[in-house]
């Protein structure tokens, strides 16, 4: 079963219903206590950085989400916000963040910005997956060439380690637009607005299995 962690942060019913078209098991957690339900885990979110991990550590999910990710090694996706959320800070906030992946999360800097692009990076975007991704690496054929997801967001993450690195677009700069961290995962774009494309993302998740101890 795929746990959807229901923290207050993100679009829960957009989830369920692509993951009800793909035929996956997947149901909203609402209590830490579920997590030992779910094989797979996703972590949603919409919002500001602070807001979110006051969110995580009120609802009591930091230690519990924590045991089930880095130790009993079940996959996680984070989307938007939740990607952000598992690096060890951002510009955003003060608050210091999960830190489960090595990376940190700026502000979007443009530059001189000549082409005029606006701050938040707000619509469809195409995807440049890197080969050694396990969940966006797909056959041409098969994702759409290229693929391309929709984007809502101010800022990005940057990752210490370009192997962490899963997949990048372009909005003025080249950025991270999803990582791979051992079973950890992260994508800034939303699937379950982003139609096919992302219907053929979380099948692959639903997918993955745990990693071996």
């Amino acid at each position: 079963m795929i746990g959807i962690i229901d923290a207050g942060l993100g679009n829960i019913g957009s989830l369920l219903s692509m993951f009800d078209r793909i035929g996956a098991d997947a149901r909203a957690l609402c209590h830490p206590e579920a997590l030992s339900e779910a094989s797979q885990l996703i972590l949603p979110g919409v919002g500001a950085f602070d807001q979110g991990m006051m969110r995580l550590h009120d609802g009591g999910w930091v230690e519990p989400m924590r045991i089930r990710v880095q130790e009993d090694r079940v996959p996680l996706l984070g989307i938007c916000l939740g990607m952000q959320l598992l690096g060890r800070s951002s510009e955003e906030g003060s608050a210091p963040g999960l830190g489960w992946v090595p990376a940190r999360t700026i502000r979007f800097d443009l530059g001189a910005n000549p082409e005029g692009l606006r701050i938040p990076h707000m619509g469809w975007n195409e995807i440049q997956p890197c080969a050694h991704d396990k969940l966006l690496n797909l056959p041409a054929d098969e994702f759409g060439s290229p693929p391309r997801f929709y984007f809502a967001h101010s800022y990005h993450i940057v990752c210490d380690d370009p192997d962490d690195i899963a997949a990048t677009a372009v909005h003025g700069i080249r950025f991270t637009a999803a990582l791979c961290h051992d079973n950890i995962h992260g994508v800034q774009f939303h699937p379950e607005k982003s139609h096919r494309w992302g219907k053929l993302l979380l099948a692959r998740f639903a997918g993955l299995s745990s990693a071996p101890a």
